[in-house]
């Protein structure tokens, strides 16, 4: 019989031994998901695959996609976890993606698959613009409430409006790329001339609009509804606005990058995020999943938004994107935040 000081060493030693063994591969995930969501995320999926570690690297859109395309012939990243999907149909044009069906991809809603065979990516969920007005610092300042996108542009809201920079935010990309389809070319760029005059700033992150709105710091922020109805329910005088134009949206997409050294452990997490247990991670941080089924009714979620939104042309989208960012950066950088 092993005495309690050799049964104890041999325990530590087991334990050791089983921990180098437990963290075999560490993958590097690049992702745009709202930083609150991420340990949760890894923690699911460790549990599942004790074999893996996840090791996020997290910041905006614009942010982690500009990342990606420099680092083309030197791929850092494993995968890419929660990624605009206008972003992975640029870096699919670029053949940075690595094709591959995730185990279970069928019982996806098609539009959130790539249609290619295999597909370079899949869909996880969608975020949908809308607009926040904190009905309090509204009646101070005697502003009414809009109820379109073209009442933004009345001079009442003139430095009252907030809104995200497309070059660093998903959701800023999703608002101007939207206007552009909902205004035609020519239309959009002059309806944002006229927003511009009422912009107080443009932020770097999609969410921060809506939270200053909430928070009071300025009575309109432009941003996606998920993050309204949150702050709504936490007790924020927040109007929640679905403009009657229709809204713009966005879906969050995974994808394996090309190269990457650690091909099966990516395959593996690629597959879990399809899962009806990832998707029902998801619906705790946004209303429309990919899995059909799964989303569960969220409180304060504006009424009419889903059938609000446009037939987005992700094509378009992503083979304008460069050109709408350069002119949208020459015309209103002015007014950004400092990064």
């Amino acid at each position: 019989m092993l005495s309690k000081l050799k049964l104890t060493v041999a325990l530590t030693a087991g334990l050791v031994f089983g921990s180098a063994a437990a963290a075999q591969t560490e993958l590097t995930v690049y992702t745009a998901v709202e930083a609150e969501d991420l340990a949760r995320y890894a923690e699911t999926f460790e549990a599942a695959n004790p074999d893996i570690k996840i090791n996020w690297v997290r910041d905006s859109t614009g942010i982690i996609t500009a990342k990606l395309l420099a680092e083309r012939d030197n791929p850092q990243a494993d995968v890419i976890w929660g990624l605009a999907g206008t972003s992975l149909l640029l870096l699919k044009s670029e053949g940075m993606l690595e094709p591959y069906a995730p185990a279970g991809v069928e019982a996806l809603d098609p539009r959130f698959v790539d249609d290619s065979t295999p597909p370079s990516w899949t869909g996880m969920d969608a975020y949908v613009a809308a607009v926040c007005f904190n009905t309090v610092e509204g009646e101070k300042l005697g502003l009414s409430l809009p109820s379109s996108w073209q009442d933004l542009t009345d001079p009442m809201y003139s430095g009252h409006i907030i809104m995200p920079n497309p070059n660093s935010s998903g959701t800023g990309f999703l608002d101007v790329s939207s206007w552009l389809q909902i205004f035609g070319e020519d239309g959009g760029w002059e309806y944002m001339d006229k927003l511009h005059e009422n912009i107080a700033r443009y932020t770097h992150s999609g969410s921060k609009p809506c939270k200053m709105a909430a928070a009071g710091e300025i009575p309109i922020g432009i941003s996606f509804a998920f993050r309204g109805a949150k702050s709504k329910a936490a007790g924020a005088p927040l109007e929640i606005i679905v403009p009657t134009e229709g809204v713009g949206w966005e879906m969050e997409a995974t994808a394996i990058v090309a190269g990457t050294a650690n091909l099966e452990a990516a395959q593996k997490l690629v597959d879990f995020s399809v899962t009806k247990e990832a998707n029902e991670m998801y619906n705790t941080g946004y209303a429309v999943v990919a899995y059909p089924g799964i989303a569960k009714p969220v409180e304060h979620f504006p009424e009419g938004l889903l059938e609000a939104m446009i037939d987005n042309d992700f094509e378009y989208a992503a083979n304008n994107r460069a050109a709408i960012l350069k002119e949208w950066q020459a015309r209103y950088d002015g007014k950004s935040e400092a990064k």
